[in-house]
């Protein structure tokens, strides 16, 4: 080997490198490469060709050049316009850049090369052509060169054939390297390599490489022609279809197809449900021949595109604003305020937090769904009613199967739908009144939505995928807790809503009532105004109501008439005062049984809750000469009769201490009457009334008229605690009656009483019997 040393002009290449042996045109346009063919042509036309690093490179220095390149011969310069040059090169031997002399006009490099004496292979490069190694280096490359031609179209068959010729192991390494299509950085590293071994290890890896990439190019060909072709014939399959059924007048159903697809995919839903969808498509695309079969399957996708999945209106956390609307909207109703307030609360803290189920409990016209509906505002819900009275049918809740006909949503999903979001506020009015029958259990089913363990995997019959109702805020209400079962029950936070006094229903009147049916009457405040006497009266004597529904009748009454007189006789102002509304509304219907003006001995006056609140009732008791029987009349329960029997019981137990004889009960008949005959009347709390009523009779003892008294009695005369305590409280005001008699386990319940309800009335708790007595009886 031997080194010698050339100075030659120079062209940096962008982005092509160029090996001995390869024939490749070429343009050029910088002033210095134009320059440097010029300078070659002149002389022995070579050129010295290296490769530029980085394409972008407008000035390459030394460093920025590869260190081989390329002697070439220029064997033909053609000039083309906007001073560009092609030149057609071919390449002769590698070179190394030793230096570069000067840059101007053009570049001239110092190149050293590397050149062999004139034999085949000389033995210390370790190439032979009688070597079998060197046999087997030749056919490998022949074999994977030829694979190539027919794989790559870059490659052109004529070469192959000549180089297939070449048995010469250095001149086949070099003509394939000249001809196979790599990209100008891995030539480099082909140009780079010196030794021929290693030469032809690097070319191997290269062609091996290139094959496999023609091998998955080719796979990924034929699988994209057969997707492709398969693409093609659904296509052209599907406008013959569509042209056929335009034909027949049937080409709405494809549309429509199409069209529950987009909304499929646009619409916000799990994986699951879409899936679900697209596969109801698919069936409601098959089945084009029944109509039947296709209304079911289309009414189906429709109910499910309009479920809210995972759409969700924004909540608002402002805590004044609910404060606001909630005082706007409702008197009192302290602790339902209260209770609203706090989960607003948690919520604005967690920003999300566990959703409570309510349960307003409580006599009709107390504004239970009115508070509902209140709440949604303040918390900028939707709101949404079910009412529950009457469904006995479990598919009511759950959905029907979509297999029978006419099948639907269960009215929990309808909710939903109506919303339009998955966190309505959702009203299930008069909880209590559902039942069940043989189709199933109703509040079996609604376990599963009211427990918040289980709602965010609902399940409905008809939808066949689970709905979350874990965001929706259930708010349920009762008349009373007696019928809805344990478990559910168990699931609910109780509020009660107690009955209303008379001045929180005459504040209500002023501020909601009259204001609401002047508006919906079309009388102004100036043409009708109703005094508040006159409306004191109203709830007196006209209504007879723990809420407030029969009160907003009887406006509605007045402003009826009141409207009829403006119109026939021109009156400007009307004024609806106590003494003018019988005018209005007729004969007083209530009255209230006053307390009685003279002590009287055998009639006590007690105290009765009822569904549209509290009342008093008079016990009377008469004796009669007989044989120790008890008569009960009134229409008593059989609570109520054991109550009795148990005051007679405890009477006989200390008559010795009264100095009553001992045959006095075997020798008379008690009489225990409750008037309102017709009214039918149950419950323990009358116990002590009917005892100290029994007692008074026997002993001639009066008892004072303006003492009432409720408590439930047991044998040895204890006093037992009894509910409904505010609403007999009122009872007894209204009454005129000035002590009222109560167990000393209720005083808890009126200390949680308002000043309004307990002023004027002395209120004495007791524990025994013979307390109630001292405090009943006149004394002598």
């Amino acid at each position: 080997m031997e080194k010698i040393l050339e100075s030659l002009p120079m062209i940096p290449l962008r982005g092509m490198t160029i090996l001995p042996e390869m024939v490749v045109h070429f343009d050029i346009s910088r002033k210095k490469s134009i320059e440097a063919v010029q300078e070659a042509m002149v002389g022995d036309q070579r050129i010295f060709l290296v490769t530029q690093r980085e394409v972008e490179t407008e000035e390459p220095q030394q460093k920025e050049l590869f260190e081989i390149g390329t002697i070439g011969t220029i064997k033909q310069v053609i000039k083309l316009p906007k001073k560009i040059l092609r030149i057609l090169v071919v390449g002769e031997e590698r070179a190394m850049l030793r230096n570069i002399e000067c840059g101007e006009p053009y570049m001239r490099a110092l190149v050293e090369v590397e050149r062999e004496e004139k034999k085949e292979l000389p033995e210390e490069e370790g190439i032979q052509e009688q070597d079998p190694q060197t046999e087997a280096l030749v056919r490998n490359l022949k074999e994977m060169f030829a694979e190539l031609g027919v794989k790559s179209p870059k490659v052109s068959k004529e070469t192959v054939a000549q180089i297939l010729d070449i048995d010469d192991p250095k001149k086949l390494i070099r003509q394939i390297c000249a001809n196979i299509p790599l990209p100008y950085r891995e030539l480099q590293e082909l140009l780079n390599e010196g030794d021929p071994w290693k030469l032809y290890e690097l070319l191997s890896f290269k062609l091996v490489n290139e094959l496999q990439i023609m091998n998955i190019k080719e796979e990924l060909q034929v699988k994209v022609k057969e997707r492709v072709d398969k693409h093609q014939r659904e296509y052209i399959l599907r406008e013959q279809l569509k042209l056929i059924r335009e034909e027949l007048g049937d080409d709405t159903t494809m549309s429509d197809a199409e069209e529950f697809e987009a909304a499929t995919k646009k619409m916000e839903a799990s994986k699951e449900v879409k899936e679900k969808l697209m596969k109801e498509i698919k069936r409601f695309k098959n089945s084009m021949g029944s109509a039947a079969e296709t209304s079911v399957i289309r009414t189906y996708i429709e109910t499910m595109l309009e479920m809210p999945w995972d759409k969700k209106k924004e909540e608002s956390y402002d805590l004044s604003y609910a404060k606001e609307v909630l005082e706007k909207e409702h008197y009192g109703l302290e602790e339902v305020k209260e209770r609203v307030l706090e989960y607003l609360a948690v919520r604005t803290l967690t920003q999300k937090g566990n959703t409570p189920i309510l349960c307003l409990v409580g006599p009709p016209g107390t504004g239970k769904t009115s508070i509902a509906r209140s709440l949604a505002k303040a918390l900028h819900k939707p709101y949404v009613r079910i009412s529950l009275g009457g469904v006995k049918d479990e598919a009511e809740i759950r959905g029907h199967r979509k297999t029978y006909v006419g099948a639907m949503p269960g009215r929990i999903a309808n909710g939903l739908k109506t919303a339009g979001v998955k966190n309505p506020l959702m009203l299930l009015d008069e909880i209590d009144k559902a039942s069940s029958d043989y189709k199933g259990d109703t509040f079996s089913a609604l376990l599963e939505v009211l427990d918040s363990e289980q709602n965010y995997k609902f399940r409905d019959h008809y939808l066949e995928v689970p709905v979350d109702l874990s965001e929706v805020l259930f708010v349920t209400t009762a008349n009373s807790l007696q019928t809805i079962p344990r478990p559910l029950l168990d699931r609910m936070e109780i509020i009660e809503i107690s009955s209303y006094t008379e001045n929180e229903k005459e504040h209500i009147a002023d501020r909601h009532l009259i204001p609401k049916q002047l508006e919906r009457h079309g009388l102004s405040e100036e043409q009708l105004q109703i005094s508040k006497n006159a409306v004191g009266k109203m709830i007196r004597s006209y209504t007879k109501e723990a809420g407030v529904r029969q009160l907003e009748r009887k406006i509605g009454a007045i402003c009826r008439k009141s409207a009829k007189e403006i119109l026939e006789k021109d009156r400007k102002k009307i004024r609806v005062t106590e003494k003018n509304i019988e005018k209005y509304l007729g004969k007083e219907i209530f009255t209230y049984e006053m307390a009685n003006e003279t002590d009287e001995v055998g009639i006590v006056r007690g105290l009765a809750w009822t569904s549209v609140g509290g009342d008093t009732l008079q016990i009377e008791v008469n004796l009669m000469p007989g044989k120790g029987e008890l008569l009960l009349t009134g229409q008593l329960g059989d609570v109520m009769k054991e109550s009795a029997m148990a005051g007679i019981s405890y009477i006989r137990s200390i008559s010795e201490k009264y100095g009553i004889e001992a045959d006095y009960f075997e020798k008379h008949d008690f009489h225990v009457h409750i008037p309102e005959g017709a009214v039918p009347k149950d419950g323990p709390s009358a116990g002590i009334t009917m005892a100290t009523a029994i007692f008074s009779a026997i002993l001639n003892r009066k008892v004072r008229a303006d003492v009432a008294m409720t408590g439930e009695i047991t044998l040895r005369g204890r006093v037992l605690p009894i509910g409904g305590l505010k609403e007999k409280l009122l009872a007894a005001k209204n009454a005129g009656i000035k002590k009222v008699l109560i167990p000393a386990r209720n005083k808890r319940d009126v200390e949680e009483l308002s000043a309004e309800i307990t002023k004027g009335l002395e209120i004495i708790p007791v524990e025994q019997m013979e307390e109630v007595l001292e405090h009943a009886f006149v004394r002598e």
